[in-house]
């Protein structure tokens, strides 16, 4: 029967692993929530009536105060992740350092970011809140930044080491290969850290992008790792 063709799709099985996963539901409310900052922005410029730039900016709170929420507690796994790169003594140094920096960053920002929920969501006002929410998106500017400078110097690396390559040589063939592959996921991450590097950059008035812009970098972003969480599911 096509209802049992349906449900029992290895497609439904996918979905069905890929909305298990915590990461795998936040990539998917932080794409409509940067794509309803986008077109909420889009609505204003182009004269629309104000309630329907209102049922945007509205998701766009909800849904980012779900998502607030939902990464409560997220923190830890962050710091864990700093203290075990410290530890890694025979990784590359310039990579340990990005790495203890990138999660260090991360980890803050979690952790200032789970304590504006209560003034956002208007539990508990704090006057402090505005205060507190620019120190997250500056941790967050930091780890963002570490993780930029680690996807160039992956890059460097990976140049130098095609460079030494014999391409006429089966195994370096298949080295190369691999390498391709690797690049190519340092590329997509490269770009993902960039698009997101206008969201905090905006915040805190280091940059002067409109909304417009911020959301669809931010959608972008959010695409690329709604795509990686699916194949990571497969």
């Amino acid at each position: 029967m096509l209802a049992d063709a349906l449900v029992y799709h290895p497609s439904v099985a996918h979905y069905l692993k890929f909305v298990a996963t915590t990461i795998g539901r936040d990539k998917l409310l932080r794409t409509i929530q940067y794509f309803s900052r986008f077109y909420a922005w889009y609505l204003y410029r182009t004269n629309h009536p104000a309630s329907q730039v209102k049922t945007y900016e509205a998701i766009k709170k909800q849904f980012g105060l779900t998502r607030k929420l939902m990464r409560v507690g997220k923190n830890v796994e962050h710091f864990r992740a700093a203290a075990e790169a410290a530890e890694k003594k025979t990784l590359d140094p310039v990579m340990r350092y990005c790495a203890i920096g990138r999660q260090l960053g991360y980890g803050m920002y979690l952790s200032l970011d789970s304590i504006t929920y209560l003034d956002a969501s208007g539990i508990k006002p704090l006057s402090a809140g505005q205060r507190i929410q620019r120190a997250a998106y500056k941790a967050w500017l930091v780890g963002l930044l570490f993780n930029t400078v680690a996807g160039v110097y992956t890059l460097y690396q990976l140049r130098q080491r095609e460079r030494s390559i014999d391409k006429k040589d089966g195994e370096s063939l298949v080295e190369s290969k691999r390498l391709e592959r690797e690049r190519a996921v340092t590329n997509l991450q490269l770009i993902s850290d960039l698009c997101d590097l206008t969201v905090p950059t905006s915040a805190l008035g280091l940059t002067n992008f409109d909304d417009g812009f911020v959301g669809l970098t931010g959608t972008a972003s959010s695409l690329i790792g709604l795509y990686g969480v699916w194949k990571k599911t497969a």
